[in-house]
């Protein structure tokens, strides 16, 4: 029980900053949707967040998610991919994701595509990764070198992976997805580039009027993402606590 607690304790806070940030913000608290990313952590803690009211998590290794959503498959959740995904893991994921936030180039989508349909399984959404270090006026040496470069597109590629996902069988366009940069002139500057991905997000939705989804913010950053208009902020730490790399 000591661990339901923890995990509750850590939810109301978590809940309560998402709460303090809407109303900062002007927004609905219902506007914004916690997701719990459980990488790291075992099954047990999943179901633990179930029996707390937790609706949705998140994962980024295939490789951790697959078991781990089989064993927790009777439980009302919605699992979300939110790591880098590689075309040869595109059938483990498609059995039990609902939403793909990581997706960043036509391979990945045709693979999406043709493993969906393979399944059976109702459309499955998702989400254009975008790169906000990779704006066309940051030049290699600003923006840090490629290895510095968050995964996803480019701001400016952004609307042509878009509408390939949204006319693309068995799949469905749910929006747009970020991690604040590590370089280029929006790091260390959150609250800048969150605006940054609702000003491409407003664009996409221009095109694409029900891709409504602005995923952005993790636990350091929530509230920046929030008052630029993130609909889903991705909880790990906060809620799971620091978990020891040798774990």
């Amino acid at each position: 029980m000591a661990r339901y607690e923890e995990l509750g304790t850590n939810l109301e806070v978590v809940e309560r900053r998402i709460a303090d940030a809407c109303a900062a913000a002007g927004r609905p608290r219902e506007d914004v949707t916690l997701i719990v990313v459980t990488k790291t952590y075992p099954a047990e803690d999943t179901a633990l967040l179930a029996g707390l009211g937790v609706t949705d998590v998140a994962e980024n290794r295939d490789q951790d998610a697959a078991p781990k959503a089989e064993q927790c498959r009777n439980l009302p959740l919605d699992w979300h991919f939110v790591g880098q995904l590689q075309t040869n893991k595109v059938r483990s994921v498609v059995r039990y994701a609902n939403h793909v936030h990581s997706v960043d180039r036509l391979r990945l989508v045709e693979s999406l595509s043709a493993a969906v349909l393979k399944s059976g399984r109702p459309e499955l959404g998702c989400l254009v990764q975008v790169a906000l270090d990779k704006e066309a006026s940051i030049s290699g040496a600003a923006a840090g070198g490629e290895s510095a470069h968050r995964a996803g597109v480019a701001p400016q590629d952004v609307a042509e992976l878009a509408n390939a996902i949204a006319d693309t069988p068995g799949l469905r366009l749910d929006g747009v997805m970020t991690v604040a940069p590590l370089a280029g002139p929006l790091a260390g500057n959150p609250a800048r580039a969150f605006e940054r991905l609702a000003e491409i997000a407003t664009a996409v939705r221009a095109a694409h009027p029900a891709a409504t989804m602005v995923s952005a913010g993790m636990s350091g950053d929530l509230e920046q993402a929030i008052a630029a208009g993130a609909t889903h902020v991705r909880v790990g730490t906060a809620v799971l606590g620091v978990r020891s790399p040798l774990g």
